[in-house]
C-alpha cells in the first residue's frame, strides 16, 4: 500500500474519525489481499462484505491474522 500515497491518507484519516490505532503497512496489505482474492474468486461485492466480517471479529476479539487466513482457507475452497 505504500505506493499510494491518497489511500495511505485516507486510512490514518479513517482511523482518527473512528478513534482507531493506525494500521500497520502489513495489515493494510493483508485486507487489501484478501477483499482482491474474494472479488476475484467469489464475487466482487463480496470485498466489501468480506473485510466488514473481518473487522467485526477482529472487533469482538479475534486475532487478525488468524481470522483472515481462516477466510483466504475458505476463498481457496472455492
Amino acid at each position: 500500500m505504500s505506493g499510494n500515497p491518497e489511500l495511505a491518507a485516507w486510512v490514518v484519516r479513517a482511523c482518527a474519525e473512528l478513534g482507531l490505532e493506525p494500521l500497520g503497512a502489513g495489515e493494510q496489505d493483508a485486507i487489501l489481499d484478501l477483499a482482491r482474492d474474494v472479488a476475484h474468486n467469489v464475487a466482487r461485492p463480496g470485498a466489501p462484505l468480506t473485510a466488514f466480517l473481518l473487522g467485526v471479529a477482529v472487533g469482538r476479539g479475534a486475532d487478525l491474522e488468524e481470522a483472515r487466513a481462516r477466510l483466504v482457507a475458505l476463498v481457496d475452497e472455492g
